[in-house]
């Protein structure tokens, strides 16, 4: 398997978010490899998406969002929770960035139940805040380039599966969107 390269995220937001589906995010902790499969994911658009964190302009939370397609935006949400996107976008939008919501854990797994306090196995990735407590993902990789074999990264799997398009989940605006993709 390869690491998915920047050009991957050089393309539509929506078309990136379906596209990641069956990918294999990795997460490297002390030589260790915990891994697993992308099998939910959000579309987050440019200035003109009402649900997205650049709609109404840069910030320093939100500056990633602007930044090198193939890396990562991680923020923290309601203060507690820490969520993993993947910058993408095509021009002419200036900016977008993909949510991962959910993975099936491949490698790694007793230190993601370890990670999560040891919760059902059904509950250790399906969230966006989960995945990120298994997977020990924190604002120090904000911004942390994706296509280099490090400490995070993606890796080329694609499996053919059926994908539902619904809308984006806890959102108030752009809800109508069907820019969140299911394996």
């Amino acid at each position: 398997m390869v690491i998915l390269q920047r050009k991957f995220y050089q393309r539509s937001t929506q078309v990136v978010a379906r596209e990641l589906l069956g990918m294999i995010l990795v997460r490297i902790i002390d030589g260790q490899i915990i891994s697993g499969i992308i099998t939910e994911t959000e579309a987050y658009g440019s200035i003109d998406d009402p649900a997205s964190h650049v709609y109404c302009g840069k910030t320093k939370r939100n500056a990633a969002m602007f930044g090198l397609v193939g890396s990562s935006y991680v923020y923290l949400s309601y203060g507690m929770h820490h969520c993993i996107n993947l910058v993408a976008y095509a021009k002419p939008h200036q900016a977008g960035a993909v949510l991962i919501r959910s993975i099936k854990p491949l490698n790694g797994i007793d230190m993601m139940r370890y990670n999560r306090n040891f919760v059902k196995d059904s509950l250790l990735t399906n969230g966006p805040g989960k995945l990120s407590q298994a997977l020990s993902i924190d604002l120090k990789l904000n911004m942390h380039d994706i296509t280099q074999e490090s400490e995070l990264y993606i890796l080329d799997n694609k499996i053919h599966s059926d994908i539902i398009a619904t809308p984006r989940i806890g959102i108030s605006r752009a809800k109508e969107l069907l820019w969140r993709f299911v394996m």
